[in-house]
C-alpha cells in the first residue's frame, strides 16, 4: 500500500455529500419553479416540501455516525492500522453509505434502509475494533 488508499473511501463518502447538495439544490428550484413553494420559505426552511425534505434529512445523516468515519480514518492512518482489514472496512462503510442513501432520498422504506444502516454501523464498528487491537498489540 502506497500509504494513502485509507482517504479514498473518505473522499468517495465526500463526493456522496455534494452530490446530496445537488440533489437537494436541484428538487428545492424544481419546487420554486413549479410554484409549490416560494424561495423565500426557505430562509427559515419550517415547512419543507417531502421531496427535498428526505433529501435534507438524509444529508444531515451524513454528517451523524460518518464523522466517526472520518476519525477513524485518521486515526488509522495516523497508527499505520490502515492495512488490508481496514480499507475493506472502510469501503464497505462507504457502499453502504450509498445505498443508504439512494434507499432514503427514493422510496425511503424502512425495510430497507435500516437493515443497510445497521451493516454499516457494524462495519464503522468494526474499523474501530480494528483500531483498538492494532493499537493494544502494537
Amino acid at each position: 500500500m502506497t500509504g494513502y488508499e485509507i482517504f479514498w473511501p473518505l473522499l468517495a463518502h465526500v463526493a456522496l455529500v455534494y452530490g446530496l447538495y445537488a440533489l437537494l439544490g436541484f428538487r428545492r428550484a424544481k419546487m420554486v419553479r413549479a410554484g409549490t413553494i416560494a424561495k423565500s420559505d426557505y430562509r427559515e426552511n419550517r415547512d419543507e416540501p417531502a421531496e427535498s425534505l428526505v433529501v435534507k434529512n438524509c444529508l444531515a445523516n451524513q454528517f451523524e455516525l460518518p464523522v466517526l468515519f472520518y476519525a477513524c480514518c485518521i486515526l488509522l492512518y495516523v497508527t499505520e492500522a490502515d492495512n488490508l482489514v481496514a480499507l475493506g472496512l472502510a469501503w464497505a462503510f462507504v457502499a453502504l453509505r450509498y445505498a443508504h442513501a439512494a434507499i432514503h432520498v427514493t422510496s425511503n422504506d424502512l425495510r430497507y434502509r435500516s437493515p443497510i444502516f445497521a451493516a454499516g454501523y457494524l462495519a464503522l464498528a468494526a474499523m474501530w475494533v480494528w483500531l483498538a487491537i492494532w493499537m493494544a498489540m502494537g
